[in-house]
């Protein structure tokens, strides 16, 4: 019996298929919210407190241009704006709107929930075990806080 049909897979293919698994869910979230998946994962770094414009791009992974064009297509939709930083005018910090707020709790609640899905198939302990193996890779690895515990995020998108 080869690995594919007995259920067991290495950690590479778990890690990787996991990515795939967990961006598709992303992906049609965003989708049913009106967003692209990085105006989602947008919306999600700013439910914490507005950004400056490096941090946010070194948070996301993006080239400058790129950060500016993502910002620059949300900000038209109304869900983000630009700010002065109180601490260095030449400086701007993106926030989120009041809108961009309600919409960054809705998608991120229900994203949340179907992530959550993800691993229904799992006890209690199993997820524990998953959680705990998962979050020493993520920490290991340094990745950056992009989206928040659900007990985290949700106060914080309500107070925008």
């Amino acid at each position: 019996m080869d690995k594919q049909d007995d259920g067991r897979i290495g950690v590479v293919a778990a890690l990787v298929r996991s990515t795939f698994l967990v961006n598709a869910v992303y992906a049609e979230s965003a989708r049913e919210h009106g967003l692209t998946s990085q105006q989602g994962q947008l919306l999600c770094v700013l439910m914490a407190r507005p950004y400056g414009m490096g941090e946010l791009g070194a948070t996301l992974g993006l080239a400058k241009s790129s950060l500016t064009g993502l910002v620059d297509r949300t900000e038209r939709h109304g869900l983000v704006r630009r700010e002065s930083d109180p601490r260095d005018t030449r400086a701007v910090r993106v926030g989120l709107t009041p809108r961009g707020g309600r919409l960054a709790a809705e998608f991120y609640a229900e994203t949340c929930r179907r992530v959550e899905r993800l691993a229904a198939g799992l006890g209690p302990a199993d997820r524990d075990v998953l959680a705990g193996l998962l979050g020493r890779v993520v920490l290991d690895n340094k990745v950056p806080v992009v989206f928040l515990e659900p007990d985290e995020g949700a106060p914080a998108a309500r107070e925008h």
